[in-house]
């Protein structure tokens, strides 16, 4: 659906209003997380941005006064160098002007003096537009990019007599590297996947989707999910890039059967939740996508009826809170052993919250995604 324009009735937004609200949020974003927590989030955001692991560890061995002048260097050159060449430009003049003020030159009796500070601010401000015009139009394009992906993630749940299954992904940017998905394959089972691929953003989201379509292409074709994941990996490998690869874990269900074969490359092994207690799954092979002519292969589970598996990305046991504490595989197995007697979108639901709940106010740093197969 397109945007209606402003031709067809709709009224620019109002500044002050605008402004006004803004205020608003900013000032409940402080009262709840405190100023000191508000600008120290902001301030080591740029620091992770603008300066090198080097430097940052430099200015933690230098006392307070010249920390500060030095963190202001390595913020303005670590700026700078972001610019493109023009606008690196435009912005040292902008700078060198401000800081030159007015400029007078003495020849005889003859005095000439000119200001360059009014210069000054109108580059510095150019900057500020052209920036503001290419995150505008980044942010257009990953909020495009998001639509595409989300349009290409299932919408519905799995349907196999004698299962109840839930999933769900949650991308810490606008697109994501984690792959949830589902497809039915031969003599009426359903396939159910989970991949993570490395990196966060468009590149991991990009790859993910190459991922999902490879999977989606050679699943009804290579029953064998030793030879399934052969033929992703060969796929990966060739077309990707030597620092990208991805983990999986695809399983196979059986309608009105507890025994699941299972694909685990490279991924954490599921939790079994079984009665009152939970186990992890044996480790599998290594990642896809990483080397050629790596050996794969699938492994059983017998699930009791009431039992459940739950399938997770490292965006939940790595997720961290405010005191960058990790949540964690030990905070993670109890609160499996809770979701008995709950149904897959209930449990999944109750461990969502715990997480929430552990992570608080601290931003979410990683994909989040979750699969609960609970048999019935």
């Amino acid at each position: 659906m397109s945007r209606p324009s402003k031709s067809q009735g709709q009224a620019p937004p109002r500044l002050l209003h605008t402004l006004g609200n803004d205020v608003r949020i900013v000032t409940k974003d402080i009262m709840r997380r405190g100023v000191h927590r508000e600008v120290g989030g902001t301030l080591a955001g740029l620091e992770a941005f603008y300066l090198t692991r080097e430097e940052r560890a430099r200015l933690a061995e230098l006392s307070t006064p010249r920390r500060f002048f030095r963190r202001l260097w390595y913020f303005l050159r670590g700026l700078l160098l972001k610019l493109t060449p023009a606008r690196r430009i435009m912005l040292a003049v902008a700078l060198l002007s401000i800081v030159l003020g007015a400029w007078r030159i003495d020849i005889d009796t003859v005095h000439i003096g000119f200001r360059v500070q009014g210069l000054g601010i109108l580059l510095v401000l150019g900057v500020l537009v052209l920036e503001l015009k290419d995150k505008l139009v980044a942010r257009d394009e990953l909020e495009a990019g998001r639509a595409v992906q989300l349009a290409l993630m299932p919408t519905d749940r799995p349907n196999v007599p004698g299962w109840d299954v839930w999933l769900y992904t949650q991308p810490a940017n606008d697109v994501g590297g984690d792959l949830v998905d589902h497809l039915p394959i031969a003599n009426g089972q359903h396939a159910v996947l989970l991949g993570d691929v490395t990196g966060k953003a468009l590149p991991a989201a990009l790859l993910a989707v190459k991922l999902q379509a490879t999977v989606r292409a050679l699943a009804p074709h290579l029953p064998n999910l030793g030879d399934l994941a052969s033929g992703v990996n060969g796929i990966l490998y060739r077309d990707g890039l030597p620092t990208r690869f991805a983990s999986l874990v695809y399983a196979v269900l059986t309608p009105n059967s507890g025994q699941v074969r299972m694909l685990i490359a490279g991924h954490m092994p599921p939790i079994h939740r079984h009665e009152d207690a939970t186990s992890t799954l044996p480790q599998g092979s290594m990642v896809i996508g990483m080397m050629p002519d790596v050996p794969f292969w699938e492994q059983a589970v017998n699930v009791e009826p009431g039992d459940a598996l739950v399938v997770y990305s490292d965006g939940v046991s790595e997720a961290m809170n405010e005191n960058e504490e990790f949540f964690g595989e030990e905070r993670l197995h109890p609160i499996v052993v809770r979701t008995r007697g709950l149904t897959a979108a209930e449990a999944g639901a109750l461990i969502l919250e715990e997480l929430s709940a552990f992570v608080g106010h601290a931003e979410q740093s990683d994909d989040v995604s979750l699969m609960v197969l609970r048999r019935v």
